[in-house]
């Protein structure tokens, strides 16, 4: 009798683990590259879940890095949905990695930042400058130009993502690229001021390094507005955002489902989430540009530059940006690497 109650019990406790992990994956999304520390996935993650009870584990791949996983599991994907920046968007789209998916509100997404068929699809934009923590400069002054990251006086206090991995290095490449009389099929700028600022021997991460600037290891990063204005007005770092005198650009980051989801259902509603005017309105309260004509909130709004310093930034041409993406990381890795 003993042996038959052991038995019946074994067997329910089997069940109910198999049950357990059944209600465990359907209410997991995975997402590769939506590191907390960036664009406040934390906050966007959070607020999903509390939406939606479905966990997405926060990932802090970059887009190269999330693409590079993303190809090598083609046959068993892992993940649900990527965070890519946009023109990586249009590659995974191109390796055949996506499924088309087109949330509620896609319609409201400015063409040139979507795929017609929903490939991918933008949810949010940065401009790229100088995200300086000013203690942290030795008394130097805050560079405002492309210049003066060139001038001795700023060694070693620089840094930028490798930009033949992350989106936001390759953005930075070609911020400085055309401000410096660069095209799209003419990187040979870019090439020439990495090399010279090699000079300064500037910190290279292939990660965001949000944590680096704030503790002051990193003083000056080439990086969006989004992260300098969080550093400032939420964690209250002494911290100064700066669009360069010769010019910068702005710049979209997308979302794409991937072919073969496993959690097909819940990244769905992930990227519904990304798109909902709730999470819309979470990624403005972060300092972002909403995808859709969403306005931001007066009191985020006034504390970005003036008008006149975003007039500086022009927007980029995503599909020029996506053809020219390998030969630029190539000559990156061959000449300044």
């Amino acid at each position: 009798m003993l042996r038959r109650t052991m038995l019946t019990l074994t067997g329910a406790l089997a069940a109910s683990t198999a049950i357990s992990r059944r209600a465990f994956a359907q209410e997991t999304a995975i997402c590769y590259n939506c590191p907390p520390e960036w664009a406040d996935w934390a906050g966007q993650l959070k607020a999903f879940q509390q939406k939606t009870g479905i966990f997405v584990p926060a990932d802090d791949k970059n887009s190269g890095q999330a693409m590079a996983a993303a190809l090598a599991e083609r046959a068993h994907p892992v993940a649900d949905a990527m965070y890519l920046g946009g023109q990586v968007g249009i590659q995974a789209k191109q390796d055949g990695l996506t499924q088309p998916y087109k949330p509620a509100g896609f319609d409201q997404v400015p063409a040139g930042q979507k795929d017609p068929d929903g490939y991918w699809f933008a949810i949010h934009s940065g401009t790229l400058g100088f995200f300086v923590n000013k203690a942290a400069l030795g008394g130097k002054p805050v560079p405002q130009s492309w210049a003066d990251l060139l001038k001795p006086d700023y060694s070693g206090l620089i840094g930028y993502l490798d930009p033949s991995s992350a989106a936001v290095g390759y953005v930075g490449a070609v911020a400085v690229n055309l401000a410096m009389g660069g095209s799209y099929t003419d990187f040979t700028p870019a090439i020439t001021y990495f090399k010279k600022l090699q000079a300064n021997q500037p910190i290279v991460p292939k990660q965001t390094a949000y944590a680096r600037v704030l503790s002051g290891e990193i003083p000056i990063l080439l990086d969006y507005d989004f992260d300098a204005y969080r550093a400032k007005y939420t964690d209250k770092a002494p911290v100064e955002f700066v669009i360069p005198r010769e010019g910068s650009v702005s710049f979209p980051y997308v979302m794409t489902l991937l072919k073969g989801a496993p959690h097909l259902a819940n990244g769905k509603k992930l990227l519904d989430f990304t798109l909902s005017d709730e999470g819309q309105a979470l990624w403005a309260k972060a300092y972002l540009r909403p995808a859709r004509p969403v306005a931001l909130p007066p009191e985020i709004e006034a504390r970005f530059l003036p008008a006149s310093d975003y007039a500086r930034a022009r927007p980029v041409d995503l599909a020029a940006l996506a053809a020219a993406q390998k030969g630029f990381a190539a000559r990156y890795l061959a000449e300044v690497s």
